[in-house]
Formats: structure tokens, C-alpha cells, sequence
């Protein structure tokens, strides 16, 4: 992969009928990069997620995640990747120890596997005292930061997450980000959709979508001094508001 570049996009569209929800996006993802998706809701940040991951297929345009075609490998792209979702995607009806077993399975982990990465996840989040709880009954906190653990439990080089902290109180957001610092110096690269514009502090790079287009590309602080002010949210207003 050039230049350690392990999610390249060139034009990437997707219409709906006369609508375009992603207007020709072209940007580019390094390893192990915390790279922010910046827009308002519906902004088309989710649609452009959805064709890196493989569960949508784009209009026109190209893209390649972890040396995989979106247009002709999203299986591969599937089985390379962590994904959570902005509901977390786990099974409130099963134990944390059930869900863990469960999504283990799904990406081909053997029992062995399962089980040693179950008592170190269990451990990593302080969740011994619960392990055996339906995970319908744990605060909205520790679902968030186990659903995470979760999509990283087979060692995927990216994962993706989409608007993982919304919901949550500020607390809790700032332990989710160390969760996933720590992730990105273990060399995994993650790609995060977000709203909450302080979040784009946190980021190596962030990308800033309106109506479908990418506005701005750069660091945070060189996005600050470009436009002038002082924080993420003031740069947002000023491309919004064109």
C-alpha cells in the first residue's frame, strides 16, 4: 500500500434517485492514524462509512480499505475490519461473557482464542463483577466501551466506528478516546464518525463533510490556523455557513 496508506478513496459517490449523499470524496487513511469524519447529521458521513465497510455499494468511484476493493472484495474488506455501530450492536438478551463468546465466533476466532481474549477483556475493563450480567442491565458507558473491545477482539488492522460516543455523558467520552488511543498505538488504524466537534481535538487528522462533500482536510491545529480561530466547532461554523 503507497505511503503506508491503508484506506484510499478517489470520487467516491453514492446517489439515491436524483439525491447525492456523497458527492466525490477523495481522501486517504495512514496506519494506525486516528483519522475524525466530521459533519452534521446527514452530512453523509454514515452513507460514505457504509461503502468503505462494505455494505453499500458506491455509484461511481474508487476505494480500497486494507488493500481491498469496495466494489469488488466487500467480503474480504468484512472479514479485515472492526465495525461499531452508533447502536453498539450487542445483544442486550445475552451475558458480556455470551456476547463476547458470540462475536468471537462470528470472526472466526477458535474456542481457545475466544476464551483467553474473553479473560483479558473481561480484565482490560474491570468488568469481573458483571461477566456473568445480561448486558441489557449495565450502564450505557460500559456497553459502549465493551462494543468496542468487541469489534477488536480478532486484531482487525482498521476499525470504524460510527458516532460510538453519542448519547453519553462527557466522562465517559473521554474514557472511550483512551480506549481508543491505546488502540491506535497497538498500530490499529481507526476511522471515527463523529458530530461533537471537541472530539476532532482528539484526532491525528479530520476530515470535515457538508452536503455530501469533503470542505476540509488537515490536522486540527493547522484547520485553527487556516481558518482563524480557536476550536473545531468555530471551523465547522465558518465551512457550514459557507
Amino acid at each position: 500500500m503507497e505511503n503506508n496508506n491503508v484506506i484510499k478513496v478517489a470520487g467516491l459517490t453514492k446517489m439515491f434517485g436524483d439525491f447525492t449523499a456523497v458527492n466525490a470524496i477523495t481522501f486517504d487513511v495512514k496506519k494506525g492514524e486516528i483519522f475524525g469524519f466530521l459533519g452534521a447529521n446527514g452530512a453523509g458521513k454514515t452513507t460514505a462509512m457504509k461503502m468503505l465497510i462494505g455494505i453499500s455499494t458506491p455509484t461511481s468511484g474508487k476505494a480500497t480499505v486494507a488493500g481491498f476493493d469496495v466494489n469488488t472484495q466487500p467480503e474480504q474488506i468484512k472479514k479485515t475490519i472492526g465495525y461499531m455501530s452508533q447502536k453498539f450492536a450487542l445483544y442486550d438478551d445475552l451475558t458480556v461473557r455470551e456476547n463476547i463468546t458470540f462475536f468471537g465466533g462470528i470472526y472466526g476466532l477458535s474456542r481457545e482464542k475466544i476464551k483467553s481474549k474473553a479473560a483479558i477483556l473481561i480484565d482490560e475493563l474491570g468488568l469481573e463483577n458483571v461477566a456473568n450480567k445480561l448486558v441489557g442491565s449495565l450502564p450505557l458507558g460500559w456497553k459502549q466501551k465493551l462494543s468496542f473491545s468487541v469489534s477488536l477482539i480478532h486484531d482487525p488492522k482498521i476499525v470504524f466506528l460510527d458516532e460510538p460516543t453519542g448519547g453519553v455523558d462527557p466522562i465517559t467520552r473521554r474514557q472511550f478516546w483512551e480506549l481508543i488511543y491505546k488502540a491506535s498505538h497497538q498500530g490499529t488504524t481507526v476511522f471515527v464518525t463523529t458530530h461533537y466537534m471537541d472530539e476532532a481535538e482528539y484526532c491525528d487528522r479530520v476530515s470535515i463533510m457538508v452536503n455530501g462533500k469533503i470542505e476540509a482536510l488537515d490536522t486540527p491545529k493547522k484547520l485553527k490556523e487556516r481558518f482563524k480561530v480557536d476550536n473545531m466547532n468555530d471551523v465547522f461554523l465558518k465551512l457550514a455557513r459557507g
